[in-house]
């Protein structure tokens, strides 16, 4: 039978009761499966952690997750705690000590689900949004001096680097190859941002080189915002920067029926250290304070872990109990609908015992 080693991080808020649900989605998959299992480490790491220790994660919690296949990671945000110190100090720690450079968010509009989009049914977006997600507008790079003068500065420096530009350039064809319209839009600023975006610019289309059965084209991310809202058909791949495919995908989520039903996957696609996956992007206490918790992003980003894992079959399974679920109308599309994590979770579990081989 073959093992995966989960290390799961609910972290903080909303994380506490969507990862949980994930892992007994996960369980009840694997016993129907039968060929594999998942054994799953539970860590404490968060704001209340950070309460009692004065950190998000112990010192050597990277180390301690090395030896992890994969990471199922909740949610960090506190309302009493500044988000700099919570997001710095536990997600971006795990994706930037683990080089996860490759941020992949698809959307979908699911069976069941409404998107804002009066003319857009289910089936009609299908897009995924790679990001580059150890550079860019959040390399950390800059400060502040004079602080409390009139005269104080504040730098916020991005950082493009031709490797990393690269890399990500190579992830987004890859993708984009795989998928049958075989079409990447890159999204730049290059018209404004005359340095790192016109090197983007040039990069893409140095690897294009190595994709002659991709058609690719370019977008500045303004006009894609508008893309995205008035033609969704024309767009099939996307890969932009750091800020703005963070920006593009929350609006991806929501032009899908909801930010609550948009699954994170941060990659190493060398796999030299484990990746994160994540169902909740954004801020905990944001996203709880809607209320219930969507879970499908949940069951969607753990179908992604276990394509990741080389689970390919039981990650369609559960893409596929998860629609019918949809379907059958459990869920609207705001952040919970009708229906309790604890209720949606029973009945994608159900879906799945019941299912046919």
């Amino acid at each position: 039978m073959r093992r995966h080693r989960i290390a799961a991080i609910p972290a903080d808020g909303i994380g506490k009761e969507v990862v949980p649900a994930g892992l007994q989605v996960l369980r009840a998959l694997a016993e129907r499966s039968g060929d594999f299992a998942l054994d799953v480490t539970d860590f404490p790491w968060g704001s209340d952690f950070y309460r009692q220790t004065g950190r998000m994660m112990p010192e050597d919690g990277l180390d301690t997750l090395r030896g992890f296949d994969a990471i199922f990671f909740g949610a960090v945000g506190d309302q009493e705690l500044p988000d700099d110190v919570t997001l710095w100090g536990l997600r971006l720690r795990i994706c930037q000590g683990f080089d996860q450079y490759a941020n992949i968010r698809p959307t979908r509009v699911l069976p069941g689900l409404t998107s804002p989009l009066r003319a857009v049914q289910p089936g009609d977006i299908d897009w995924v949004i790679v990001r580059e997600n150890s550079e860019g507008e959040y390399a950390g790079h800059g400060g502040r001096a004079h602080r409390g003068h009139p005269e104080e500065v504040g730098t916020e420096t991005a950082i493009f680097t031709r490797a990393g530009v690269s890399r990500i350039m190579r992830t987004a064809f890859d993708i984009a190859k795989s998928r049958p319209r075989k079409l990447l839009t890159v999204v730049t600023k290059s018209n404004a941002q005359k340095h790192g975006m016109v090197m983007w610019d040039e990069i893409a289309a140095e690897v294009a080189r190595g994709y002659p059965e991709v058609r690719w084209e370019k977008e500045l991310v303004d006009a894609m915002t508008a893309r995205m809202v008035r033609r969704p058909a024309s767009i099939d791949t996307v890969v932009a920067t750091n800020l703005h495919a963070d920006i593009l995908s929350d609006l991806a989520g929501a032009l899908a029926g909801s930010l609550g039903v948009a699954p994170t996957a941060n990659l190493d696609p060398s796999r030299r250290s484990p990746s994160m996956f994540e169902p909740i992007h954004g801020s905990a206490f944001d996203i709880a304070g809607k209320g219930v918790a969507n879970p499908v992003a949940t069951f969607w980003t753990a179908s992604m872990m276990l394509e990741h894992l080389g689970e390919g079959a039981a990650a369609g399974r559960l893409m596929a109990a998860v629609e019918r679920v949809c379907a059958d109308g459990v869920l609207t599309a705001d952040l919970g609908g009708t229906a309790t994590t604890a209720q949606v979770t029973e009945a994608v579990c159900a879906a799945i015992r019941g299912a046919n081989e």
